[in-house]
């Protein structure tokens, strides 16, 4: 393994991928003086279209707001973004009602389109002075030689560093992997995805709530509808791959566009209307997989790291991937600027961010449960009340989940940490409960203080 190389702007920075964290992490190291070199398997977006993978809108939080400041990238994206206050919960029986994310209008998401906020990074990372190469997919790395093949090239690429953002499927990773034992393992979800369209209303406007993450929860299954600045939502149904024995449907039940109608004609009626194409997309979209990536070992020394859903990928049910991987270009790009080498650089980066990648997985998976099955439960409702009651009498103290990941920069490792105890005081203060008049308020402040320390956001 080569020793670390110095950490000042004098030597070359390879990125692969120039998705959203590979054009972000461009601009900020570029930004520090770093000659960057960001090498795409894909044409240039700004001239052939996006080209990505899977198109489920992305949920711009603090987080990612935060990291795009930091590349003074926000101002463009949120121009074309649309905020959610909240999920407008739609039951079988019944009308829709707003669950807000937050305490008002200063507490919101916003849903943006990936391939819009591709091309913003992109122009920025070539403002700041990196240099892409598009349609130059990395194809082997000689680690000893610190040199890099990739397609078109006809002679090798010399580094510094590899930088990993190329996604759930990282060729870097492989490459790595040839190398040492990085500790891979992938958790695939029974569980699948299709996406559809609602399209704008005749009027050129949206046709349901559009400052809303509209969910269709059904116990096992369940419709997002996201909106997009064009006056669509993208619709995506969840639901099992195969049979499962629960008597639920799946993708291999429902297969066509007829089955698909029938479905949503039992199960989610007050869509059809909105969907006209719903037989074509179902049979036209293919149908994605759900996955969560987890190493045990981030970076090769001073010679290679990986970021983002090359290190951590997972499901997207609390709305983290993009904001996540976010967070990682700042933090990479800090102790770049703090440690004395390389080597020092990624081995900080990496003890830093993997117990937050860990945590936030863990709560993407958690939240799907809650999306899907819990959204519209009397007894989950109720603890949801508490938890707005608490957060009034006990202010910096008990801070809902959603507010410590989304609104907030804290480790995700502790508001997991803080989530969990704070769940347990809930669960006990409503238990036999069906409203908060029975509620021990003496007895929740004190466990409220005797538990929970108050919170200070990161700087």
């Amino acid at each position: 393994m080569a020793r670390g190389k110095p950490v000042k702007p004098e030597g070359s920075l390879t990125i692969v991928g120039a998705g959203l964290a590979g054009a972000l992490l461009a601009t900020l190291l570029a930004r520090r003086g770093w000659q960057v070199d960001v090498f795409e398997r894909r044409g240039d977006p700004r001239l052939f279209g996006y080209a990505g993978g899977r198109s489920i809108n992305l949920a711009l939080a603090e987080r990612g707001l935060h990291a795009l400041r930091q590349a003074d990238a926000d101002g463009a994206v949120l121009e074309r973004a649309v905020m959610m206050r909240g999920r407008m919960v739609h039951p079988l029986h019944g009308q829709p009602q707003l669950q807000r994310y937050g305490r008002d209008d200063s507490e919101v998401i916003w849903s943006v389109s990936r391939g819009e906020l591709n091309v913003s990074l992109i122009d920025a990372a070539e403002a700041a002075g990196a240099r892409l190469h598009f349609d130059r997919g990395l194809e082997s790395v000689d680690f000893a030689a610190h040199s890099a093949r990739f397609r078109g090239d006809a002679r090798p690429h010399p580094f510094t560093a590899l930088l990993g953002c190329d996604g759930a499927g990282s060729t870097l990773r492989a490459q790595m992997a040839r190398h040492a034992d990085l500790g891979e393992r992938t958790d695939w979800l029974e569980h699948g995805y299709k996406e559809l369209e609602i399209p704008p209303a005749r009027d050129g406007g949206f046709r349901i709530e559009p400052n809303a993450l509209h969910i269709w929860p059904r116990g096992r299954y369940m419709c997002i509808a996201l909106p997009n600045d064009e006056k669509t939502f993208t619709v995506t149904l969840f639901m099992a791959l195969h049979a499962d024995g629960s008597g639920d449907p799946d993708f291999d039940s429902v297969a066509s566009g007829a089955q698909a109608r029938a479905l949503f004609e039992r199960e989610f009626a007050d869509t059809l209307p909105l969907i006209p194409e719903l037989e074509h997309d179902y049979e036209a979209n293919p149908t994605g997989s759900l996955a969560t990536l987890r190493l045990e070992r981030w970076h090769l020394g001073g010679d290679a790291v990986l970021l983002g859903d090359a290190a951590h990928a997972m499901v997207p049910f609390h709305g983290q991937g993009m904001n996540c991987a976010f967070e990682d270009c700042v933090a990479l790009a800090r102790h770049v600027d703090a440690a004395p080498d390389l080597a020092a650089a990624f081995a900080a980066f990496a003890a830093q961010r993997m117990p937050d990648a860990a945590a936030i997985q863990q709560m993407a998976l958690e939240n799907y449960i809650e999306m899907r099955d819990l959204v519209d439960d009397p007894a989950f409702l109720l603890q949801r009340a508490l938890e707005r009651a608490l957060q009034e009498r006990h202010p910096g103290r008990f801070v809902p989940h959603y507010a410590m990941v989304t609104f907030m920069r804290i480790p995700y490792s502790l508001a997991l940490e803080r989530s969990e105890v704070q769940r347990g005081i809930l669960v006990a203060a409503t238990r036999g409960l069906d409203s908060l008049d029975g509620v021990d308020w003496a007895a929740v402040d004190a466990e409220v203080e005797r538990l929970l320390a108050p919170l200070v956001d990161a700087a």
